[in-house]
């Protein structure tokens, strides 16, 4: 107040004694405070633009914690028993609340990631730069905008479709499930041409040619245009710039991130564990480990579901365990000797063996315990998923001995016997989805492969899911497939109209 006092002094005698000084004296522009008139003038201010853009990806509600908890513990290979209850019941589908706190941090972040993307897509094309960099800038702002609505379309489904730089008084049209889609494909194709097949060390971490091919892709097996998306992935694949790594646990931890396997992910770091978010020093580190890590460590606010563990069923050409199950989940039931330091059944960690916890993106090879600031990046594209949804797009193609090879890409890697003989469509159709839960279980991948597979749309998929998950006894057909719009939106904008059911 006593600096606002001697700033209101300093005006009114500048005003007073000033009559002969020009009309613009007063008129400064306040270095620390840039405006959308003074910034958007230079090539470093469009590089500096689209950093903060991706830092929208790195934020509570997107993929920092949120987001986990709308794709793992709501599909069949997970679930919750947290004593915050109106997160336990919003992961059984019993929502009543349309205002809960998750769906509205992912609906508030993933909007104002969007506002940047379009604040990019509408100012840098007038920057005075070279053609190649703000060609690539604006790539990587299509991409970004395309990951975010081809999350919430997958979540909330009929959202707003804000294209363009929006304020306080702007009203967009609400969009279909397949104009949403349409706007992501659109998006994709505009951001594959002027992205990168790669970039130099400096630059890790930006979205390349590769990832935006790869969401397409899977925007396309969403719709489910087998052929379209198979272009996509063979793409890939032909292009030559990724390969498994051989030690599937390096996909997990802050130990060779941004690897030959991943296709895209977002970054995060524990550099610092000062909190907040948009300020200079605070935290970039994800939340993910500290909600899921077992008790004793952290939250268990999501546990895996049984048959998760039961699925790793193989061993490898040596007679091991399945590799991956260990790197997956956490349990007294497996040979697991310490966690965080503590010693499964020997005085610090006595678990249930009956339940089974989450391990991936756990920090327990490295420190004794948790908190919000874990460091390791969140893998959304692994070059695993890209062969594996190849071979799902050949088959359903009626193709399954064009995808028998890329499943056993994928198996090799974990020294597990290749698959022979002639697989019949549907037997791949199986082996596939089989192949894709002890490969990708718990990265979130889950809950857009059972919409895919059409579980979701009937009864008879509701029945089978429930075999797996006693949660969706409470899933109501034409309801629970999508996440409530959150009310205050339709508060303030009565044209959005609330999905059916709530």
């Amino acid at each position: 107040m006593f600096v606002r006092k001697i700033s209101i002094a300093l005006a009114a005698g500048l005003l007073l004694f000033s009559t002969s000084c020009k009309d613009d004296l007063l008129d400064k522009v306040n270095p620390n405070e840039p405006s959308t008139g003074s910034f958007w003038k230079s090539s470093e201010d469009a590089t500096r633009a689209v950093t903060a853009m991706y830092s929208g990806l790195q934020y509570i509600g997107t993929f920092s914690q949120r987001w986990h908890f709308a794709t793992i513990p709501r599909s069949d290979e997970a679930f919750s028993v947290s004593p915050y209850a109106e997160l336990a019941n919003y992961t059984r589908f019993i929502q009543a609340n349309t205002m809960f706190e998750y769906s509205n941090f992912m609906w508030i972040d993933f909007y104002r990631t969007i506002f940047r993307c379009n604040q990019i897509l509408e100012r840098v094309p007038a920057i005075d730069m070279d053609e190649n960099l703000k060609k690539r800038l604006l790539g990587e702002a299509h991409f970004v905008r395309a990951l975010c609505y081809y999350e919430m379309g997958s979540l909330f489904g009929n959202i707003p479709l804000n294209l363009s730089a929006a304020n306080a008084n702007t009203r967009f049209p609400q969009g279909t499930v397949a104009e949403v889609q349409a706007a992501v494909i659109a998006d994709l194709q505009a951001a594959k041409p002027d992205l990168p097949l790669t970039y130099d060390a400096a630059n890790k971490g930006r979205a390349t040619r590769g990832a935006a091919t790869a969401l397409l892709g899977k925007v396309y097996m969403m719709q489910r245009q087998w052929a379209l998306a198979s272009a996509e992935f063979a793409e890939i694949i032909r292009d030559n710039q990724y390969a498994l790594v051989p030690n599937y646990l390096d996909n997990f931890t802050m130990s060779n991130e941004n690897n030959s396997e991943s296709v895209f992910e977002v970054q995060f770091s524990d550099y610092s564990t000062t909190g907040g978010q948009d300020l200079a020093g605070v935290s970039e580190g994800n939340e993910r480990a500290q909600f899921f890590a077992p008790p004793g460590i952290g939250y268990t606010d999501v546990e895996a579901r049984r048959w998760i563990f039961q699925e790793f069923n193989e061993t490898t050409v040596s007679g091991a365990p399945d590799p991956r199950r260990e790197v997956t989940l956490i349990s007294s039931a497996i040979t697991t000797p310490t966690i965080y330091g503590k010693t499964f059944g020997v005085g610090g960690l006595n678990l249930n063996p009956s339940r089974y916890f989450w391990r991936k993106y756990q920090n327990d090879r490295t420190r004794n315990f948790e908190n919000f600031f874990s460091g390791i990046n969140i893998r959304l594209i692994r070059y695993a998923d890209v062969l594996l949804m190849q071979a799902e797009a050949l088959n359903e193609q009626g193709q399954p001995g064009a995808a028998l090879p890329l499943v056993n890409q994928v198996r090799r890697r974990v020294d597990l016997p290749a698959l022979t003989g002639s697989l019949s469509q549907d037997d791949m159709r199986t082996q596939i989805r089989h192949e894709r839960v002890t490969e990708l279980s718990g990265e979130g991948t889950r809950w857009n492969d059972i919409n895919r597979y059409g579980l979701l749309d009937n009864q008879a998929g509701i029945d089978e899911l429930r075999s797996r998950d006693a949660d969706f006894a409470n899933f109501v057909l034409g309801k629970s497939k999508l996440l409530p719009i959150p009310q205050e939106n339709i508060d303030i904008d009565p044209n959005i109209k609330q999905n059916p059911g709530y």
